[in-house]
């Protein structure tokens, strides 16, 4: 039997009836209980605890929470930024005068005071990091009154900037959990691996020790323990001083943490006083090293890894920022099975669930500063800075997923304060935040995008490429990356792609080519000065997906690339974007706010996912029309080695993938559809003879719809009992208009309620036709009654339904 270094017999007896007494008896009494249930919530600004408790129209509800869930997506401009009250009361059957007792928010925007039985317990400045009150002078035993006063008001001291493209959610957006704790307790495990290879690796933890009354009988005992949970290594040590420090060396063939294989190693802390234990305290670590190579690829555990990303804003439909635990675990699950292995947290902190799904599911991270936009600010806003970068680092800092620190985006874009945009200040100022991020974290790199002035004061730098959006044609991609390599140490590309609206569709989408400037790359900080696709393009389903095509037909192509982080994994909101297709929304995203996929999230899967699959563009694509005996180049996205496309059920020919053509990496047919429903199949094969397949119908025309003179109504029932009301757009031979583009507004009368401020494709009373047709979700009010809707627009009469239960 192997003898692990550095212990004796009596210790591993110690152990085991430490072990034997946490199984057997409460020796020590440290418990983390979340509270998210029964609270109350006052809508009312007043600072006043005392009118806010004589307040009569509390509601009640469940935490997370945000008053933005749906006024961020209405209609009416704006959204509510001021402060808001919530109430809880808490029941604590007995207090143990050896115990401390505390409240742990996970998030809360973006100022937060905590009352405790008519007292100001404490408070927290900032909205994406979570933060502690210790309640234990101010609570008795019974029921206490818990008040918190949050505030997302306009405040130019705290970041993000109001000029960020996103919305700043008020309420308490995250998970809020009641501690208590021996007095003595371990209040932080701070764990590096100071030196991993294949072959050996070490581990160095630094535990923080709250010990009040300077008890000189605590002992701290850490074992480790590897992915199939046996110990590899313990050690017991005297607590000293406030921290203690226990090192792990020679730990031989280390599992590796990487995106393939995920493993993660346990270290558990246990502190004991007079061998009885008083609080334990666990962390999940991973061993793993990376690099970044001069004006080269990025490697992880000593092998090139392309980084394959995206980006991810936090919120959903209905909810806003306030998503449950299984809703960040879905997102991040999608993004996986993408085949995505890093994700950018944009643009801050994001829920705790997050970061512990990248762990698990082998996610790289850049995290990231909410430094985005407004300039550098005053004396304040540099503290408020500092410190949230401070609480990031300390908060995050055992995830073997975080690769990157970014101290902010666009930083000089749009000053907030008056000189803010001074490059001389904001490098002194970002030079000191590099400072404490490699003081705090030696370990990390630092990063920030589209700042080139000070490009060289962090590790990483990404500038601001947006071919065929924002700037030129997606074709100068090879270019602009060629270009960046060369000028930069350590390139990364964050940010590309478009926007889309799901169910558009063009027979021939615009490219650009000839149209706009062909050699530019660069996002312009005015872009009404400079013609692009973002102002001209369709928004079509076609293009974002010829242009994703693209771009990962040159990163995947190019071996000395570092990777590339596509925008954005999830459509989002923003006030910024009043008049887009789905008013108040950036549609930018691979999958929708509900998290429902569309064309272009199979385009990364087919370069990307391992799972064997096929796809054929496109679903939301199945009326079409043009000339007859004219055949349309049809692609089908596959992972696939090999595709047989199949037109009402004759075989149009079985091709080769090739990741060196484009488009579709050449599985492409030529079709030529008939009058009516045309059935397309196709079945890819993989390597090993795995078959899958992909059914789309598809009705086709030969006759192009005249010019749009009317609306048609029509409901289909769902099966979660709701109804489905779609407006066609027709011409007088009751055509359907496919070239018709214009909002429709919806309004259900009598009967239900629509599903309106979701900001997804059935979840918006305005929306912009796809191809002639628009469609909400309603849900019955359950009255029997008939349910009445209207929907118009500026070019027609409103047209009406009746649907009968």
């Amino acid at each position: 039997m192997k003898k692990l270094p550095c212990h004796n017999n009596t210790f591993y007896t110690f152990a085991l009836l430490f072990f034997f007494q946490i199984c057997l008896s409460s020796i020590f009494a440290q418990t983390k209980m979340n509270i998210n249930n029964n609270w109350l919530y006052l809508e009312n600004n007043t600072s006043s605890l005392s009118t806010a408790q004589k307040a009569t129209n509390w509601a009640s509800l469940n935490l997370p929470h945000t008053w933005n869930a749906e006024d961020a997506t209405d209609l009416n401009p704006g959204y509510r930024r001021d402060a808001s009250w919530y109430q809880k009361k808490l029941h604590i059957e007995k207090i143990d005068k050896n115990q401390r007792y505390s409240l742990y928010f996970e998030g809360s925007n973006v100022t937060t005071k905590v009352y405790v039985n008519g007292k100001e317990a404490g408070g927290h400045i900032g909205g994406y990091i979570g933060f502690t009150i210790d309640i234990t002078s101010f609570i008795n035993e019974g029921d206490n009154a818990i008040f918190v006063r949050v505030d997302n008001s306009y405040d130019i001291e705290i970041i993000p900037s109001q000029k960020s493209d996103f919305f700043i959610y008020g309420g308490i957006t995250r998970d809020v959990w009641l501690l208590s704790q021996y007095k003595n307790h371990i209040d932080n495990l701070k764990i590096t691996t100071p030196q991993v290879s294949a072959k050996n690796a070490s581990v160095k933890i630094l535990a923080s020790i709250v010990n009040p009354e300077n008890s000189a009988a605590l002992s701290l005992t850490v074992v480790l323990k590897n992915p199939k949970g046996k110990k590899v290594a313990s050690k017991t040590v005297s607590v000293l001083d406030k921290t203690s420090t226990i090192e792990f060396e020679n730990i031989k063939n280390p599992e590796l943490w990487d995106t393939e294989k995920p493993n993660l190693y346990s270290v558990t802390a246990f502190l004991s006083q007079k061998n009885q234990i008083k609080d334990t305290a666990s962390e999940k670590i991973g061993f793993r090293w990376f690099e970044f190579k001069d004006h080269g690829p990025f490697f992880l555990n000593g092998k090139r890894l392309l980084i394959r990303g995206t980006h991810r804003h936090e919120e959903q439909a209905g909810v806003g920022a306030a998503m449950s635990n299984a809703q960040h675990r879905a997102d991040m699950e999608s993004i996986k099975s993408m085949g995505a292995n890093f994700v950018r947290l944009a643009h801050y902190p994001q829920d705790p669930e997050i970061y512990k799904a990248c762990d698990e599911l082998g996610l790289l991270v850049w995290d990231e500063l909410p430094w985005c936009r407004g300039g550098i600010g005053d004396e304040l806003w540099q503290t408020n800075t500092k410190n949230m970068l401070g609480e990031i680092i300390n908060q995050n800092y055992n995830h073997p997923s975080i690769i990157i620190w970014s101290l902010g985006n666009e930083m000089n874009w749009l000053a907030d304060f008056p000189g803010g945009d001074d490059t001389q200040k904001t490098n002194a100022f970002l030079t000191q935040l590099n400072d404490i991020a490699h003081q705090m974290d030696p370990s990390r790199k630092t990063a920030i995008r589209k700042y080139y002035e000070g490009s060289q004061i962090v590790d990483v730098f990404s500038p601001s490429i947006w071919s065929g959006w924002y700037s030129g044609s997606y074709k100068s991609y090879q270019k602009a990356i060629d270009v960046y390599k060369k000028q930069y140490k350590h390139f990364i590309h964050a940010e590309y792609g478009g926007d889309s609206h799901v169910g558009r569709h063009s027979e021939n989408p615009i490219t650009g080519e000839n149209i706009i400037k062909a050699e530019g790359w660069e996002e312009a900080i005015v872009q009404t000065k400079v013609a692009n696709i973002a102002q001209i393009g369709d928004w079509s389903e076609n293009y974002i997906v010829d242009l994703f095509d693209w771009h990962l037909h040159i990163s995947e192509n190019d071996p000395m690339f570092v990777g590339n982080i596509q925008w954005a994994f999830k459509d989002f909101a923003t006030p910024l974007r009043p008049e887009d297709a789905i008013p108040y929304m950036n549609q930018k995203g691979l999958v929708d706010r509900n998290g429902n996929p569309k064309d272009a999230y199979y385009v990364f899967k087919s370069y990307w996912s391992k799972e064997p699959f096929t796809y054929i563009e496109s679903h939301t694509w199945t009326e079409r029309q043009g000339p007859e005996n004219t055949p349309r180049t049809l692609s089908v996205f596959s992972n696939c080695q090999k595709v047989t496309l199949y037109h009402q059920g004759k075989s149009l020919g079985e091709k080769q993938r090739n990741l060196s053509l484009y488009p579709a990496n050449g599985l492409t047919w030529d079709v030529n559809f008939l009058k009516g429903e045309n059935t397309l199949i196709a079945i890819g094969e993989t390597k090993d003879g795995k078959k899958v397949s992909d059914t789309l119908k598809v009705n086709y025309r030969f006759k192009k719809n005249d010019t749009a003179t009317s609306l048609q109504l029509s409901s289909q029932k769902l099966k979660n009992g709701n109804y489905l009301v779609s407006a066609i757009a027709i011409d007088n031979a009751n055509l359907r208009c496919l070239d018709y583009e214009e909002s429709v507004y919806f309004q259900c009368l009598k009967g239900g309620k629509t599903m309106k401020n979701q900001g997804t494709p059935t979840g918006s009373e305005s929306i912009k036709m796809a191809n002639g047709k628009a469609s909400i979700e309603v849900v019955p009010d359950g009255s029997g009654m008939p349910i009445e809707m209207t929907a118009l627009n500026q070019s027609f009469k409103g047209e009406y339904l009746k649907i009968e239960p």
